[in-house]
């Protein structure tokens, strides 16, 4: 059978997102990333067009690695200023019916407690439509935000991270039995106490003796995201993702990354080919090659290089401002996140890269290829990236919005559909079931969440 093509939107909830100076651009509305109006029609194009889901992503810092300030992020508005992404969701479900909504949340900042009450809300408000991208951060910025003096070794975050997610699990799985809440209006009683469970909880990290404040949602845990490709992030995916989110330039570093998680997934017990890979991409789309390649020139000519410099800074902790542009690009290892430096200077053999090239590249669509061409180009190039990367999905990301993702829904969707790469409608029931099928709502036995879930009169250990 052949693999169906899943698309994400790649967004979030500030200017430009992962193509800084866009915005200059006159058909680009993210200026508007604060009015709710602007969401709300974002929404509805991307159900218009089918699309899976709408990836947010989110920062707690500014962009202050590059010069030593964050003046190059704030001229330029490089993910900077940044709203809250979760108070969006409720007003995109309510005017959608099949739309995803995958949240990017800060695991390293936010406790457990108030954390597992506040998605088991948005589960229950979007009925079942949420899932969580679980990030451990990279910016020394956010840690300072949060009254530390920085981040935290990258891989003692993902340690945190482990315990984190057996707590959260145990609050979704093992505190409520589904028939809890019983809502028997003739005796007076809408939660059976027997059926609720504290949870004890004493480890490294964290202590909690408590209950679960949310009932049973749809789907009890979200859909779980996770966007790490170092060799700790992988392992974490490895025992915890549904869906992995990678970004890389190429297929050549897409490919590897892609074999290297389904191997761990397996070797952990998981069913490795059930954990959907989604990988960055741009699409540049008109309805001829000519057109299209005018609309991308047209967009270059907006690109802000300081801009997209202040976020590989912030993206690599290497401070791009003390580099000449025609220099060659560098490894260095530290605690900011490790697989965009990866990405243009060890992931592909073939390539060196300048900073100028980086500039360039990561200007519009962020590290991910950028695709342009008539609709059936840019399936044909689609189609071979799946080949060569065994990805299940895009998450899609823009160089101007909502204009690009109109155009995917007006052209290039039909075009996937004609193929029989994409689905003509939504399959009906949560997040979760839409991804891996009807019945499937909550997690499977495979998953380590399942050894926390609730036997009925037993306390959740």
């Amino acid at each position: 059978m052949t693999k169906q093509i899943r698309l994400n939107a790649f967004a979030m909830n500030c200017v430009a997102h992962q193509s800084p100076g866009l915005w200059t651009h006159p058909r680009d509305r993210t200026k508007d990333y604060n009015k709710l109006s602007y969401w709300i029609d974002l929404a509805k194009t991307l159900e218009r067009g089918r699309f899976d889901g709408l990836f947010l992503a989110d920062v707690l810092g500014v962009y202050d690695v590059y010069a030593g300030n964050p003046d190059a992020a704030l001229r330029n508005a490089a993910q900077t200023p940044a709203n809250e992404p979760l108070m969006l969701i409720p007003a995109m479900a309510a005017v959608t019916e099949n739309l995803g909504f995958g949240v990017t949340s800060n695991l390293s900042f936010e406790p457990p407690y108030p954390f597992a009450r506040r998605m088991s809300t948005l589960d229950h408000l979007t009925g079942g439509r949420v899932g969580w991208n679980v990030v451990t951060g990279y910016l020394d910025s956010a840690a300072r935000g949060a009254g530390k003096d920085k981040q935290t070794a990258h891989d003692d975050r993902y340690e945190l991270a482990d315990e984190y997610m057996e707590l959260v699990y145990k609050l979704w799985e093992g505190s409520w039995e589904d028939d809890a809440a019983i809502r028997d209006v003739a005796r007076g009683i809408f939660t059976d106490p027997s059926k609720v469970h504290p949870v004890h909880h004493d480890g490294s990290n964290y202590r909690l003796n408590a209950i679960h404040l949310s009932e049973p949602s749809p789907q009890r845990t979200p859909v779980l995201y996770q966007a790490g490709t170092s060799p700790r992030g992988r392992q974490f995916a490895a025992e915890h993702a549904e869906c992995v989110f990678m970004s890389g330039p190429s297929a050549k570093v897409i490919g590897p990354r892609v074999s290297a998680i389904r191997e761990l997934a397996a070797a952990k017990g998981r069913n490795a080919a059930e954990i959907l890979m989604f990988s960055m991409m741009c699409v540049v789309v008109a309805p001829t090659e000519a057109e299209a390649k005018a609309k991308y020139a047209e967009y270059r000519r907006h690109i802000s290089h300081e801009g997209a410099l202040a976020l590989m800074s912030g993206w690599t902790g290497v401070d791009f401002s003390t580099y000449s542009l025609d220099q060659e690009v560098r490894h260095v290892q530290n605690d900011a996140g490790r697989s965009a430096m990866d990405n243009v200077t060890r992931a592909d053999p073939d390539r060196v890269w300048t900073v100028r090239e980086v500039a360039e590249h990561v200007g519009i669509g962020g590290a991910g290829p950028v695709v342009v061409g008539s609709p059936e180009q840019v399936a044909d190039k689609i189609e071979q990236w799946f080949e060569d990367t065994d990805v299940d999905g895009l998450n899609v990301a823009f160089a101007i919005s909502p204009g690009d993702f109109e155009d995917i829904a007006d052209m290039l969707v039909p075009e996937l559909v004609k193929r029989g790469r994409y689905k003509r409608e939504y399959a009906k029931g949560t997040l979760r079931e839409k991804l891996f099928g009807a019945g499937r709502a909550r997690l499977d036995a495979t998953h380590p969440a399942s050894r926390y879930r609730v036997k009925r009169s037993a306390a959740a250990e």
